[in-house]
């Protein structure tokens, strides 16, 4: 009973990790960049939440929207501002430039704010517990678990259905061809940043409400921790975003369950060592032909 209470926190945990991801894996597919600073956008998500909650005195779906669109207008400034004018710039320079944006995000809000943590209101969604044949599944579970779900099928149906994610699958697949046949290669990436930043935005609100506790710096792990989700699943392909980061959670859990909490942020870096020595090219490997 206890293990099959372990795999539910692990996949809510990895359905916040998922979200994250798709973030990497969408820009990586498009632009062949590692955008490190998706992490910092996360965590700017879970302050607009928390200021949302506590000012403005709005519900959790309220504010895991606005944190969505805040952070899509932000991602799109950022991809304006740093990464645009180095489109045609070397990979190593883009890297560094991600770093930097990154570090600017997170001793900015630190300028901007302090350090000191916050911490979401308790019972935001007065939820009751599940007793599931003798297991006990926190309402908290459930709602992060139906939210990430809700979010990843939009986003299917975004790539799949719609004018914009068609012209992405486009870019994605010959940014000079897709020039070629009148798409708009600039605005496609900009909307690309857009909706990988909105997910994490939410990521960020949910979080907030599942650990309660944010700062400055909690992009940094989450930030990581998704990267090597992206990774675990096939970087550039969705369907491996969402793999991997359910995946990274249930394992992050199944250690925490053995007696090995202190491990846990470790273990995602093994996998990501292991994943690069025996499958470089992720769980979903190069075998699907669709990125983005």
């Amino acid at each position: 009973m206890e293990l099959i209470q372990q795999l539910v926190n692990g996949i809510s945990l990895g359905s916040i990790y998922a979200l994250i991801a798709l973030g990497y894996t969408m820009v990586y597919g498009i632009v062949k960049l590692i955008n490190f600073a998706h992490g910092d956008v996360f965590m700017v998500g879970a302050f607009i939440g928390f200021y949302s909650i506590t000012i403005l005195h709005l519900g959790f779906f309220p504010s895991l929207l606005i944190s969505m669109v805040v952070c899509a207008l932000f991602g799109v400034i950022i991809e304006r501002i740093a990464y645009k004018p180095l489109r045609n710039a070397t990979r190593i320079a883009a890297l560094i430039t991600a770093i930097g944006v990154s570090l600017f995000i997170e001793y900015g809000t630190i300028y901007l704010r302090g350090a000191q943590p916050e911490a979401y209101p308790s019972n935001l969604v007065p939820l009751k517990d599940l007793d599931v044949f003798g297991v006990k599944i926190s309402g908290q579970s459930i709602l992060i678990l139906g939210t990430s779900i809700v979010l990843m099928i939009l986003l299917q149906f975004i790539v799949h259905k719609t004018k914009i994610g068609k012209a992405m699958r486009a870019v994605s697949h010959d940014m000079d061809a897709a020039r070629l046949m009148g798409i708009n290669v600039n605005n496609t990436i900009s909307a690309t940043f857009a909706i990988g930043s909105a997910l994490a935005g939410a990521a960020g609100v949910i979080f907030g409400m599942y650990y309660t506790k944010i700062e400055p710096l909690m992009g940094i792990i989450p930030g990581l921790k998704a990267f090597v989700a992206a990774v675990l699943g096939g970087i550039g392909i969705i369907p491996g975003a969402m793999t991997g980061g359910l995946l990274l959670g249930v394992i992050e859990a199944l250690v925490s369950a053995a007696g090995y909490s202190l491990w846990r942020d470790g273990v995602a870096f093994v996998v990501l060592i292991l994943i690069l020595i025996f499958r470089p090219a992720g769980l979903f490997g190069k075998n699907i032909r669709e990125k983005v």
